[in-house]
């Protein structure tokens, strides 16, 4: 069975594929393989427009959900 989950927020749609793309980023940038990353964990929270995520259960950060935020 194929899933895929979506966060709809600021007039936006975000694919969990995007959320895990940006995570595995930020760890390559900080000089890692992507080979060295066992488990991801992401927590989302849109009332901060947030993504928390954890790597290899001790790491952590945050990133924006969405980089467009609209004024209202």
């Amino acid at each position: 069975m194929k899933t895929a989950s979506y966060v709809e927020i600021y007039g936006m749609q975000i694919s969990e594929a995007e959320l895990v793309k940006t995570a595995k980023e930020i760890w390559t940038k900080q000089g890692k393989k992507v080979s060295e990353l066992k488990t991801l964990n992401l927590y989302l929270k849109p009332e901060e427009n947030t993504v928390y995520y954890v790597f290899n259960d001790h790491e952590a950060g945050s990133f924006p959900i969405a980089n467009n935020q609209n004024d209202f």
